[in-house]
């Protein structure tokens, strides 16, 4: 029995030690092996890693990051564009912005795979990738210089950003002295752009074309409104009226503005009537008046004030243009070239104290404040109506012009106070006519005025006086 107990554990002996010597060799073949592998990895990537889906194991860094140059090189041609308002503003392009993919960053975090301080952790790695054990997946970031998107932000910021405008409504002596109508502002949305530009920025890694960002804004609304800043019920434009007196003399247009002057800032309560005469006051030298053509006892002469009726007619317009009630209008004698320039015959007003009047009513729900605008430079004139709509609505038909004729033969006068050879034009031919057009106000259904409005224009002659003096 002994024996046989000696034999059993002398195998078991040469079993383990076989065993020893299997695994000792297998160690030494395994880190032969490995030192080996390490020897073939010292510059590069180790296998089984990837970046942004590529292989990239047993590759060096420069080979890694050429791949990855190559695959994202469409990058470099990519462009931004900004658009406000369904307009381009702006164009970055890939240059400008320093778009890339961080692909150093990434290969050298890729390239630290096996290579890391930390023992343990070391070996695992190398065991996971040069075994085939475990896999490694590292992804690219597309960066930009958010430097010139912020400069940009600024400029645009200066650009477009408009603080709204309270209304102002100052009243003073039976007259408004300041008046502003309020403004909405605006405020491009910096927060939501700077949002978009990244999420585009973003999507070029999967789809390298170029984008279009729209640049949104928001109204800003005004604290005060007029309809917040006067007990008067004006809240809103109801209408405007516009003349052009281009070709006016230098006193003719010295008169324009003065009489204009007298109706800015005109208050005019619910339910009273205007009247132009009794606003406008003495027309005459004292006043401030320059002499300038006028119609007078049927003849164009020099007369103080002329000019006058360029306002009377602009207010007429801006009347008709409001749907008010007009209660008095006269035509001029005949077709004065000033009212044609950008009207069609029959929308002129002529006043003449005491004969004849411009008049309307004020038959809207709130006072009417006037307001004029005045452009030198294109010789413009236009008064703005401000009050409060009340739903009416205004039909102006075409004018009709008829009984056409032209002008009677010139007249030449001889004058003793002008020398020979000199010719001086005092009146000035025009063409006669019947003008008519139809005005109709209502509301809800119901005529509130209608009226047909009628100009009889003569044919007028052309004067020229002639010199007789030595």
């Amino acid at each position: 029995m002994i024996p046989d107990q000696a034999g059993k554990y002398a195998w078991l002996l040469r079993a383990i030690l076989a065993i020893i010597v299997v695994f000792f060799a297998a160690s030494v073949l395994l880190t032969d092996y490995i030192v080996n592998q390490e020897k073939k990895l010292s510059a590069q990537i180790y296998p089984n890693v990837y970046i942004d889906n590529m292989g990239v194991g047993r590759k060096t860094k420069q080979e890694a990051s050429q791949l990855l140059e190559e695959k994202y090189s469409p990058l470099r041609q990519i462009q931004l564009s900004v658009i406000y308002q369904e307009q381009p503003i702006a164009t970055f392009s890939a240059t400008k912005l320093d778009l890339h993919a961080d692909i150093d960053e990434t290969v050298n975090r890729a390239y630290l795979v096996g290579r890391s301080a930390s023992l343990p952790l070391r070996l695992d790695q190398k065991m996971r990738a040069i075994f085939n054990w475990g896999k490694f997946y590292f992804q690219t970031k597309i960066t930009y210089d958010k430097r010139s998107v912020n400069d940009f932000i600024d400029q645009s910021e200066q650009h477009y950003n408009v603080p709204a405008k309270n209304a102002l409504f100052e009243f003073e002596n039976n007259k408004v002295v300041s008046f502003r109508k309020e403004e909405n502002g605006t405020k491009i949305n910096s927060g939501q752009f700077l949002q978009e530009i990244e999420s585009s920025i973003l999507t070029l890694k999967a789809n390298p074309e170029n984008k279009k960002i729209i640049l949104h804004d928001a109204v800003l609304e005004p604290e005060v409104t007029l309809a917040k800043a006067n007990q008067f019920g004006i809240e809103e434009e109801i209408g405007e009226g516009q003349s052009n007196y281009n070709h006016s003399i230098p006193e003719r247009i010295h008169n324009i503005l003065l009489s204009t002057s007298i109706f800015h800032g005109v208050l005019i309560p619910k339910d009273e009537e205007f009247s132009f005469n009794k606003l406008v006051g003495d027309i005459s030298a004292a006043t401030g008046y320059q002499p300038a053509f006028i119609i007078k006892n049927g003849k164009t002469v020099l007369g103080d004030g002329g000019g006058v009726c360029q306002v009377s007619t602009t207010l007429f317009r801006a009347a008709l243009n409001s749907g008010l009630t007009i209660s008095q209008r006269v035509a001029h004698a005949y077709r004065v070239g000033y009212y044609e320039n950008d009207s069609k015959p029959g929308f002129d007003a002529t006043v003449f104290n005491p004969y004849a009047d411009f008049r309307f009513k004020n038959n809207t729900p709130a006072a009417i404040l006037i307001q004029s605008e005045v452009d030198k430079e294109n010789k413009i004139l236009k008064f703005k109506f401000y009050g409060k709509k009340d739903g009416r609505k205004i039909e102006i038909s075409q004018p009709t012009l008829t009984d056409v004729q032209p002008p009677p033969q010139a007249v030449y006068q001889d004058d003793p106070t002008l020398k020979k050879g000199v010719i001086k034009q005092v009146d000035f031919a025009a063409w006669s006519g019947k003008a008519n057009f139809s005005y109709k106000v209502t509301r809800d259904g119901q005529v509130l005025f209608a009226k047909d409005f009628y100009s009889v224009y003569r044919p007028w002659q052309a004067v020229y006086l002639v010199g007789t003096a030595d």
